[in-house]
């Protein structure tokens, strides 16, 4: 595992997809305590997260700092390995906003975190947390000026995040989705697609720790929108969006061999991101996105990317007038069908399932079992 602010190389690649290593990052806490109000230092890998499985009567919370969103959730174990929500906070942030020109994190940006971040830091300590992981994803590991954000973050708000590597990430997106997973398919194709990169995750018949063979590319929603503008696309900018994207996801399906299990209809696809939960909503023409309308839903796939298709072909305002896009995503989501596109045009499965879930719960389920 990356540690720190390690660069993603956007070349692109010879055999496969540039790989992290295995080193562990330091734990996060919160800076001024957590619960009982004591002060607890964040250096100390253990002050959030407890040692061994969790107890009946913690509060836990998992915080996913991204390129686009921050979200917070905090919930009780409720047995057999689960757990209840008991708060949630979700705010497109665009942290990584420009990162992939300037190599930099934007004053702007970083103020419109910090003031996510703050409210984050407010709902865990009013609920008393007991245990807690914050982590940081592809912004952050791309950033020059990512070590001063986040000493600012925790100056600032009392939370330490994280910098996870890119192959935890799709683990723990993995391990987040895994109640919507049918036991009786032997292969799990999962994939998040982020702001800043896009993870892979696919499993031959188990879930178990090192089972999993996940990586990650460096194209995300913000990076691909920035790189071919967010108003409307032509076909040929489309499929040129879709290329970028294709090139990575070759060079894993080499390593791999994914698509002979997907032809022998031995696979499940599960897509978890802001792409497939809104183009859930635009599928099922929601009034206002519900959360429980879309999370485990089955999609078509020859149907979403005629959406997709539909959403390149309209203008900003088009796409903003959609109650389940709006302004914050009209100019990211068309990114985001192309990232959608590619994958389903290398393992092309008949249906996907939407997960509104992800490394939250995959964070959540770690505390609960002790493992994270």
């Amino acid at each position: 595992m990356e540690s720190g602010t390690q660069r993603a190389d956007r070349s692109r690649p010879q055999d496969s997809p540039q790989r992290s290593g295995n080193d562990r990052a330091e734990g996060a806490a919160i800076r001024d305590g957590i619960g009982d109000g004591a002060t607890r230092p964040a250096t100390r890998r253990h002050a959030s997260r407890g040692d061994g499985a969790a107890r009946g009567n913690d509060i836990l919370a998992a915080l996913d700092l991204g390129t686009n969103n921050c979200r917070l959730l905090v919930a009780r174990p409720a047995g057999q390995g689960g757990f209840r929500v008991i708060d949630a906070f979700s705010r497109i942030v665009r942290l990584g906003e420009g990162v992939g020109a300037s190599g930099a994190l934007a004053d702007a940006a970083i103020e419109r975190t910090l003031d996510a971040l703050r409210i984050c830091g407010s709902k865990i300590r009013r609920r008393r947390v007991t245990r807690f992981r914050a982590v940081a994803t592809e912004a952050c590991r791309r950033a020059r000026n990512g070590p001063e954000f986040l000493a600012r973050v925790e100056q600032e708000t009392g939370i330490a995040l994280e910098v996870i590597s890119s192959t935890e990430e799709a683990g723990l997106a993995l391990a987040g989705c895994a109640p919507l997973l049918d036991p009786n398919l032997p292969g799990a194709l999962v994939f998040d697609i982020g702001g800043g990169s896009t993870e892979l995750a696919w499993s031959r018949g188990t879930l178990a720790q090192g089972q999993a063979a996940v990586t990650s590319i460096p194209i995300g929603v913000v990076t691909l929108a920035e790189t071919y503008g967010g108003d409307r696309y032509g076909p040929g900018v489309y499929e040129r969006m879709i290329e970028d994207v294709a090139v990575w996801l070759r060079a894993y399906e080499r390593e791999h061999a994914i698509a002979a299990e997907v032809g022998a209809g031995r696979v499940q696809v599960v897509g978890t991101s802001g792409t497939v939960t809104t183009l859930a909503g635009v599928h099922l023409n929601l009034p206002r996105y519900v959360r429980d309308r879309v999370d485990g839903l089955f999609l078509d796939v020859a149907d979403t990317l005629a959406i997709g298709r539909r959403l390149a072909d309209q203008s900003f305002e088009g796409r903003a007038a959609h109650p389940c896009i709006g302004r914050e995503r009209a100019d990211l989501v068309v990114a985001g069908c192309a990232i959608l596109e590619a994958i389903c045009r290398q393992w092309p499965v008949m249906r996907m399932r939407v997960a509104d879930r992800g490394v939250r719960e995959g964070i959540l389920f770690g505390l609960i079992a002790g493992t994270s």
